[in-house]
């Protein structure tokens, strides 16, 4: 990793009890280097164990409870990462909870499709907005684009892509997931128009075909890699890459 994201002061993930998550808050704490505020937040601390011993041995790692489709939560979390980060703002924002949705035609239900839109695209932009002040603060305190001053990073899929929905990809059913990845992808875009003129950037990040939970046992890539490789990314975005849809190497995505 390019620094480990050594020029940004404080991180805040969403859903890191597992997968892509928590291995983005290891590799951030085990980064001695980076003297910087790393903010793991999860919807039911007690029940994620290994994130507990990550942050009881390491003291820049500070776990908030937060569960991303209640606004009551987000209010909560916002209040108390408020109280952590003081005057100095939040740099990076990921927003990473989501759900799966693999369901086909035959099978797929208006029920699934609106819990799977709730989490994966209505959740990022609520969360988002709830902790806009705290970037808009951030972002007075830098210039040009990038995590060092105030960045809003969506975990968005290769699935999302509209364009690339034919070949191997059509192979995957799953209306939910897809087409919750393809709002997200426009949420981001949207955000990345009225955000620009205050200097916060932001991204839409595919992280591969990564052996998690979600992904299943025949991704790719596995999580050490998938997130390697994305922080190597986030650490080298600048106004170039703003309202951008990348995968984990730093390609541009059709939309």
């Amino acid at each position: 990793m390019s620094g480990a994201l050594s020029g940004c002061r404080s991180v805040l993930v969403t859903g890191v009890s597992r997968g892509i998550g928590l291995q983005i808050i290891k590799d951030l704490a085990k980064k001695t280097e980076r003297k910087a505020l790393t903010i793991a937040t999860v919807r039911n601390p007690a029940a994620a164990e290994e994130l507990q011993r990550v942050a009881k041995e390491s003291s820049g790692v500070h776990v908030v409870t937060l569960d991303v489709t209640s606004q009551a939560s987000i209010d909560a979390a916002v209040e108390e990462v408020s109280s952590l980060l003081g005057a100095e703002g939040l740099n990076c924002l990921i927003n990473n909870a989501a759900i799966d949705g693999d369901t086909d035609l035959e099978m797929v239900t208006a029920e699934e499709m609106l819990k799977t839109y709730e989490c994966n695209t209505v959740a990022p932009l609520m969360v988002t907005k709830a902790f806009l002040p705290l970037l808009r603060e951030a972002a007075t305190r830098g210039s040009g684009m990038g995590i060092h001053r105030a960045a809003v990073i969506n975990m968005s899929s290769v699935l999302g892509s509209i364009q690339l929905n034919s070949g191997a990809l059509v192979r995957s059913k799953c209306y939910p997931y897809k087409a919750s990845k393809a709002a997200l992808n426009m949420v981001t875009r949207c955000l990345a128009v009225d955000l620009v003129t205050e200097g916060i950037l932001c991204v839409a990040i595919h992280p591969g075909w990564v052996r998690t939970d979600m992904g299943g046992p025949q991704g790719e890539l596995s999580v050490e890699e998938s997130v390697s490789s994305i922080l190597s990314v986030l650490a080298g975005l600048s106004e170039k890459d703003h309202g951008g849809y990348l995968d984990y190497t730093g390609k541009t995505l059709p939309w």
